[in-house]
Protein backbone atom coordinates (compact mmCIF):
# COMPACT_ATOMS: atom_id res chain seq x y z
CA UNK A 1 0.00 0.00 0.00
CA UNK A 2 1.22 3.46 -0.79
CA UNK A 3 1.90 5.70 1.90
CA UNK A 4 0.64 9.59 1.51
CA UNK A 5 3.46 12.14 2.43
CA UNK A 6 3.22 13.88 5.59
CA UNK A 7 2.89 16.73 4.56
CA UNK A 8 0.08 16.90 2.37
CA UNK A 9 -1.57 14.79 4.51
CA UNK A 10 -1.89 17.39 6.98
CA UNK A 11 -3.05 19.87 4.04
CA UNK A 12 -5.95 17.41 3.17
CA UNK A 13 -6.61 17.32 6.65
CA UNK A 14 -6.47 20.67 7.20
CA UNK A 15 -8.83 21.30 4.05
CA UNK A 16 -11.53 19.05 5.48
CA UNK A 17 -11.56 20.61 8.99
CA UNK A 18 -12.06 23.97 7.33
CA UNK A 19 -14.55 23.05 4.77
CA UNK A 20 -16.65 21.07 7.60
CA UNK A 21 -16.64 23.90 9.66
CA UNK A 22 -17.76 26.43 7.03
CA UNK A 23 -20.59 23.81 5.92
CA UNK A 24 -21.63 23.36 9.70
CA UNK A 25 -21.57 26.59 10.29
CA UNK A 26 -23.05 28.42 7.01
CA UNK A 27 -24.40 25.33 4.87
CA UNK A 28 -24.43 26.26 0.87
CA UNK A 29 -24.31 24.09 -2.34
CA UNK A 30 -20.58 25.47 -2.16
CA UNK A 31 -19.86 24.43 0.85
CA UNK A 32 -21.09 20.91 0.67
CA UNK A 33 -18.91 20.66 -2.83
CA UNK A 34 -15.90 21.73 -1.16
CA UNK A 35 -16.69 18.97 2.02
CA UNK A 36 -17.50 16.57 -0.14
CA UNK A 37 -14.15 17.28 -2.47
CA UNK A 38 -12.37 17.23 0.96
CA UNK A 39 -13.72 14.24 2.32
CA UNK A 40 -13.04 12.45 -1.51
CA UNK A 41 -9.46 13.32 -1.12
CA UNK A 42 -8.88 12.56 2.77
CA UNK A 43 -10.77 8.63 1.94
CA UNK A 44 -8.31 8.52 -1.53
CA UNK A 45 -4.99 9.18 0.34
CA UNK A 46 -5.64 6.67 3.51
CA UNK A 47 -7.35 4.37 1.55
CA UNK A 48 -10.60 4.39 3.17
CA UNK A 49 -14.36 5.07 2.37
CA UNK A 50 -15.79 7.09 4.94
CA UNK A 51 -14.61 10.42 6.67
CA UNK A 52 -15.18 8.64 10.10
CA UNK A 53 -12.56 5.81 8.75
CA UNK A 54 -10.51 8.61 7.24
CA UNK A 55 -9.92 10.12 10.21
CA UNK A 56 -8.86 7.69 12.17
CA UNK A 57 -6.50 6.30 9.81
CA UNK A 58 -4.99 9.40 9.33
CA UNK A 59 -4.64 9.81 13.20
CA UNK A 60 -2.88 6.26 13.33
CA UNK A 61 -0.29 7.15 10.53
CA UNK A 62 0.98 10.45 11.72
CA UNK A 63 0.87 8.96 15.29
CA UNK A 64 3.35 6.07 13.82
CA UNK A 65 5.44 8.86 12.29
CA UNK A 66 5.87 10.77 15.25
CA UNK A 67 7.11 7.74 16.86
CA UNK A 68 9.19 7.15 13.74
CA UNK A 69 10.99 10.56 14.53
CA UNK A 70 11.25 10.53 17.86
CA UNK A 71 13.14 6.91 17.94
CA UNK A 72 15.25 8.42 14.87
CA UNK A 73 15.94 11.97 17.24
CA UNK A 74 16.98 9.33 20.39
CA UNK A 75 19.42 6.85 18.07
CA UNK A 76 20.88 10.02 16.41
CA UNK A 77 21.59 11.67 20.10
CA UNK A 78 22.67 7.89 21.31
CA UNK A 79 25.31 8.29 18.24
CA UNK A 80 26.54 11.62 18.91
CA UNK A 81 27.30 10.86 22.95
Amino acid sequence: MLLPNEKELRAVLARFADARIRHDVCPTGRTSRELEDATYTLCVMTATRTADEALVAADAFLAHLCADHRGRTQADEALAA
